[in-house]
């Protein structure tokens, strides 16, 4: 009996730099394996997609995957929305946030399902013209740990869900997730919803309105996967709405 066929999942990749050893500053292309198994676990091929600067590459990368995962890293860059720096901002990758921005436009003209993890959230909403709040701290009301720490795989606080929400109809009305992020999304983006906040208000999921399915949440479902088979539903779904 022949396999069925998996869906290809690609994985935005970022750059980690050797800070020692014997080439220090030299540039590796990675992304964290949690995404990698997720997908696997999902019943997806996993890809990892370098970043390269060509256009025509990336649009050639796009049309070998049936959907894209921006993963997390980096804080994104405020001058993308049109803000300076705060202090409070911590590193950036201009060059990383110009690849996840051409890969998110060309993958939403193709019409490859997405799903924004962390900064791919915030990719997403500032790539369609929404801003980001600079750090937690610059939120009115803002009184919850979203940075939990090192334990990676454990659920430390409660995301509401929004009732009619595509992210309702995968995890319910509720969830308790990790949280390691001091970036969040300030004004939505148009075209888009919010579709879950946390009890301090901060948004932790957006999603496109209308039929094509472009998520993003401020969690990492993908480091809970192996211990919480509930965040396996975001992959998934992901993969589900692939093969459409």
């Amino acid at each position: 009996m022949e396999n069925e066929k998996k869906q290809i999942i690609g994985i935005s990749g970022s750059l980690i730099v050797d800070e020692g050893g014997m080439f220090p500053g030299y540039e590796r292309a990675y992304v964290n394996d949690d995404y990698v198994q997720s997908v696997v676990r999902a019943g997806g091929v996993p890809y990892i997609i370098p970043l390269v600067y060509d256009e025509e590459i990336i649009r050639m990368q796009l049309e070998n995957i049936d959907a894209l995962i921006l993963s997390g890293g980096h804080d994104a860059n405020p001058l993308l929305w049109g803000e300076e720096p705060s202090q409070k901002l911590g590193a950036i990758l201009p060059k990383r946030d110009t690849f996840d921005t051409t890969l998110y436009k060309i993958a939403i003209e193709l019409k490859k399902p997405i799903l924004g993890i962390c900064r791919g959230e915030q990719i997403i909403n500032v790539a369609e013209g929404g801003t980001i709040h600079q750090d937690l701290s610059l939120i009115d009301g803002c009184y919850i740990k979203h940075n939990q720490g090192h334990l990676s795989n454990i659920p430390t606080h409660t995301v509401n869900i929004v009732k009619g929400t595509k992210l309702y109809d995968i995890l319910g009305e509720k969830v308790i997730t990790n949280s390691f992020h001091h970036l969040a999304v300030k004004d939505v983006a148009p075209g888009f919803i919010v579709s879950a906040t946390s009890n301090d208000g901060v948004i932790e999921a957006i999603e496109k309105d209308g039929d094509h399915f472009v998520v993003g949440v401020q969690f990492h479902p993908e480091m809970m996967t192996k211990d919480y088979p509930t965040m396996s539903k975001l992959f998934e779904n992901l993969i589900e709405e692939s093969k459409k």
